[in-house]
């Protein structure tokens, strides 16, 4: 192995292993999050309330498409990400206005 691709071995590492610490920072942000929005999703049960709040969702998917950009991130791949989540969380509502 020469210098030149033992040193592309090393930064190759240190990349994946920033991943690798990112990719957990990721999924125990989201498990928080979904605590809060199960705790949302019991309240809006408990006061019968709707599921969704469609423009509470505009508002957070235009929030996270500036916050993309600021951060030089694709503000299609955030909106998508959120979009995601968003109906994750609805779902979640759902379910727990089907036990009331």
């Amino acid at each position: 192995m020469t210098d030149h691709t033992a040193r592309a071995a090393d930064l190759l590492k240190d990349h994946r292993e920033s991943i690798d610490r990112l990719d957990a920072i990721l999924v125990y942000t989201l498990g928080e999050r979904f605590k809060h929005t199960q705790a949302v999703g019991r309240l809006k049960a408990e006061h019968g309330l709707p599921a969704s709040d469609p423009a509470r969702e505009a508002k957070q998917i235009e929030r996270l498409e500036w916050l993309a950009r600021e951060a030089d991130l694709d503000p299609e791949l955030a909106r998508k990400f959120l979009t995601f989540i968003i109906s994750e969380v609805i779902r979640h509502h759902q379910q727990h206005a089907e036990k009331k």
